[in-house]
Parts: C-alpha cells; sequence; structure tokens
C-alpha cells in the first residue's frame, strides 16, 4: 500500500475514534462513565479527592505473615507462653490450644516508637515511616477465599482486583507500559492464582500483567519474524482500523475493545519492557541497598533477598515510568516455602524475613532519596495472620482471619502510626476493628479515589471494591 493509502486509513481511524470519543462523553454520566472515557481516549482520569500518592506497590506476604512475632507485640502472650486456653481454630470450631509465646525479640523504635521484632533489623530502622494497623480482620480461615478477599474485597472470584480498580480510576499515566504489573515469587503463586489479580467482569485491559524479572519480561513478546518496526506498526494500524469498524457496529463488546488494547500494547512493549527491567545502569550502592549482592540463607527453601530485591528494584523503575500499581508477592508453593507457618513459626520467620527485610528498607530509603516517597504509597501484608496457640510439635501457628497487621508507607500517610489493636493474647482484633473493606477504602482515598463513587455497572448493581457493606477510609492513617 501507498503513503497515501495508509495516510488515508489512518485519517479514517482518526475519524472514527473521534466519533466514538464524542459519543462515550455525551452518553457516560458520573465517576464511573467519566473514567472509562478517559481511558478510551487513551488519557490519565484526574482523582476526585486531594491526595499525594500516585503510584502504589504493594508487597504481599503470601500464607499469612505472624503478626505477633514481628509488629504485634504482646506481653501477656509472653507471660501466659504454654497454658491452655480455649480457642475459635476454624469458623465456629473452638478447641483446647496451648499458648505460643513468640520466640523473638521486641523493641520500640523511632521517635514514635513503634514495636518490632528483631526478625526485621534493617525494616525496624524505618519504623517512623510506617502506619502500622493491627486489627484487621476478614471472613475466611482458607487461604484461597482470603487472598481473594484481599486483593479483589470478595471471598469468591470473578470480582476485580485493587490494581484493576486503581488503573480504572485512574487511568494509565505511560502508554507504553501496563498500568498494572504483578511480580510472583519463583517458588509459585498464590492460590488461586490468575483471579488475584484479575479485571473480574471489567474490561480485561484493566488486568495485572505478569512481569518475570529474569530473561523475557513477558511471553512470547518478541515477534517470530524480522519484520521491521515500520512495518508492524503498519501491521497493526491496518488490523486496528478492520477491529474498530466492527466495533462501531457492535460497541457492546467489549472483548474486542480490550484485544485492541492489548494489541497496541504488546508492540509498545517490545523496546519498553526490557528497558525498565534493564537494572546495568543503577549504581553497585543502589544494588547492594536492595540485597542484590547478598548470599542465600542455609535453609533449604530460602532464595535469599537477591529475588525480592531485584523485584523491588523493578517496582521503583516501573512506577518511574508511570505504572500505577505494582504488586510483588513473597512466598510461593505450600507450607514453609510461603509464609504458612504450620510446621514451625521460627523457622518460617528464619526462611522468609531475610528474604524482604533488606529490600523492604531498601525501598523506602531509594524512594525516598529520589523523592518518590510522598508520591508513592507503599503497602504490606497478606491475606490473614496467625494464632496465638500452638499447632504441632513444631510450634507452628494456623490460620488467623479475626485479627491481623498491616501497614501503609509513603504518599500521604501519618508516619509513626500505631492505629488499633489486638486483645491481649493476639487472638482477635479488639480495639478500633476494621475490616479489609475499610483497608481498601484507605488505599483509595490515599490515590485520591472515592470508593462509594468508584463504580462499574454489573450485574444490574454499581460494584464497588469495597462491596454493598458501609465501609469507612481509616481517617487516623493520614497524613
Amino acid at each position: 500500500m501507498s503513503d497515501g493509502g495508509w495516510d488515508q486509513c489512518r485519517g479514517r481511524l482518526a475519524d472514527q475514534l473521534q466519533t466514538r470519543r464524542r459519543f462515550v462523553f455525551g452518553s457516560s454520566a458520573g465517576f464511573a462513565g467519566l473514567a472509562t472515557a478517559s481511558l478510551l481516549a487513551g488519557e490519565a482520569h484526574g482523582p476526585l479527592l486531594p491526595h499525594r500518592a500516585k503510584h502504589c506497590i504493594f508487597l504481599y506476604m503470601y500464607g499469612g505473615p505472624s503478626q505477633m512475632d514481628l509488629f504485634d507485640y504482646k506481653p501477656e502472650l509472653q507471660k501466659r507462653d504454654g497454658q491452655a486456653v480455649q480457642i475459635e481454630l476454624r469458623r465456629r470450631e473452638v478447641r483446647e490450644g496451648r499458648l505460643l509465646g513468640s520466640r523473638r525479640r521486641f523493641r520500640q523504635h523511632g521517635e514514635s516508637g513503634l514495636w518490632c521484632s528483631d526478625a526485621l533489623p534493617r525494616l525496624s530502622q524505618h519504623m517512623d515511616k510506617l502506619a502500622v494497623v493491627k486489627s484487621l480482620w476478614q471472613d475466611s480461615f482458607a487461604h484461597g477465599s482470603a487472598n481473594l478477599q484481599m486483593n479483589c474485597g470478595r471471598i469468591v472470584q470473578g470480582y476485580p482486583s485493587l490494581g484493576s480498580w486503581l488503573n480504572y480510576g485512574l487511568g494509565r499515566e505511560n502508554q507504553n507500559l501496563p498500568g498494572y504489573v504483578v511480580m510472583l515469587d519463583p517458588r509459585g503463586g498464590p492460590i488461586p492464582g490468575a483471579p488475584n489479580w484479575s479485571a473480574g467482569f471489567m474490561e480485561a485491559q484493566h488486568q495485572g500483567t505478569v512481569f518475570r524479572t529474569s530473561g523475557q519480561a513477558v511471553l512470547d513478546l518478541q515477534p517470530h519474524t524480522q519484520d521491521p518496526l515500520e512495518l508492524q506498526r503498519q501491521q497493526l494500524s491496518t488490523l486496528q482500523l478492520l477491529d474498530q469498524t466492527f466495533q462501531d457496529r457492535h460497541p457492546e463488546s467489549a472483548e474486542l475493545r480490550a484485544r485492541m488494547a492489548s494489541y497496541e500494547l504488546a508492540f509498545q512493549l517490545q523496546s519498553s519492557a526490557p528497558e525498565a527491567l534493564d537494572l546495568s545502569t543503577e549504581t553497585r550502592q543502589t544494588l547492594e541497598m536492595y540485597g542484590l549482592f547478598d548470599g542465600y540463607p542455609p535453609h533449604r527453601l530460602a532464595v535469599g533477598p537477591a529475588v525480592f530485591g531485584r523485584q523491588c528494584l523493578i517496582a521503583r523503575r516501573l512506577i518511574e515510568r508511570g505504572v500505577r500499581f505494582v504488586q510483588i508477592y513473597s512466598g510461593g508453593g505450600h507450607q514453609q516455602q510461603n509464609w504458612d507457618a504450620h510446621f514451625g513459626v521460627e523457622e518460617n520467620l528464619a526462611i522468609h524475613c531475610p528474604e524482604v527485610d533488606r529490600p523492604m528498607a531498601g525501598l523506602l530509603q531509594d524512594l525516598e532519596q529520589r523523592g518518590l516517597l510522598d508520591e508513592t504509597l507503599i503497602v504490606w501484608g497478606g491475606e490473614f495472620g496467625r494464632q496465638p496457640v500452638s499447632q504441632g510439635d513444631q510450634g507452628g501457628r494456623d490460620h488467623n482471619p479475626k485479627g491481623f497487621t498491616c501497614w501503609l508507607a509513603g504518599g500521604g500517610v501519618r508516619g509513626g502510626t500505631s492505629y488499633g489493636a489486638t486483645d491481649d493474647l493476639g487472638a482477635e482484633a479488639a480495639v478500633d476493628r476494621r475490616h479489609v473493606r475499610d483497608f481498601h477504602a484507605t488505599i483509595l482515598r490515599l490515590m485520591g479515589l472515592d470508593h462509594d463513587r468508584l463504580t462499574w455497572f454489573y450485574g444490574g448493581l454499581n460494584q464497588k471494591l469495597t462491596g454493598v457493606q458501609e465501609a469507612h477510609a481509616i481517617e487516623e492513617l493520614m497524613a
């Protein structure tokens, strides 16, 4: 086709897109419609509320980290170590158990005096940056449904994840990179897999894109032919024109719209993804800060800090390039391969804490030095916490969704804050109890979004991340 022919195709495509933009803007009402229109036009949507955070990095400790061995110091539990108590180990299943005091040493740190155990010695130096929520609870004792609730707000599959809501509500800053990136532990992914970063009933363009941190970032990204980029661009423009013609006749086809967006993104990723993952331009001091030169701990199940450190450093590079939401999973596979400490909490901490301690401290320090911490929200947590009683002969701890800890740092967060409390034994949220939906509302609020107004119409309802039950952002955590 001649250059004039290509120009005519591009002109027709531009006219059709302009017509579609006018239709969307004219027919949409409310925040949801405006966000959809802005995304179709390839523009970022301005936040509704005052905010400082532009990007979010979620450090996800898959398996359920033990709060009373990390941040939730319980002197009463220590004093009553070994005593028998009646405790709910599964929903409405009350049994006798023996209290297991933490073997970690706790200290108060910084000007705030927040508690942190010696399991995380480097992170403990940054406690004045953290807002620690010790009174979270959610609905499920099982990993699969608990992961879904922490990631998607519901205990069943089919609902959009937190990253999808942010990507939808705020739009992509960089059209050459995904708005939502996920990086998994090399030992495996979380239960139940991809639904944790799914877009649910939203268009597929809002789902998380899984990046590998070694080798090719996205599988099958490179073309199988040696066609020059100019020819690929022409082929893609022709395909988009044909697809757009069909789309205009069938505006209800969200799948085609998402496929068109994915083709364009795949084309751009051929150059943008390798550059974003190329750490050769980072200084040796920066690589050391994230633990990339640290060796493997002696435990056979440990992978060392270099893996998580590399992911945290890549997360920083991605948010620098406009990626909206990055989620990094620590822990994969089963049992001691993740934070699921059934077969010994001390062994579990010895495996995983050294893997994340230096990288997390390095991420906070690096973001602060670069002036990025104020606009980057850091979220830390897992799907639930652990029980204060011993499980098995090796000092394990069972699942506990009734009271657990997460923390926030960075954009708009009031650092050095301790919010809420579990009971004296750490078994259940007791003071300022907050459901996970409140935690989600807080994250959205810090990102400039109102959880009640961020909706997607589906199944006859204006669906929300926080669901149909009332939710409240935790204002005490906000600077």
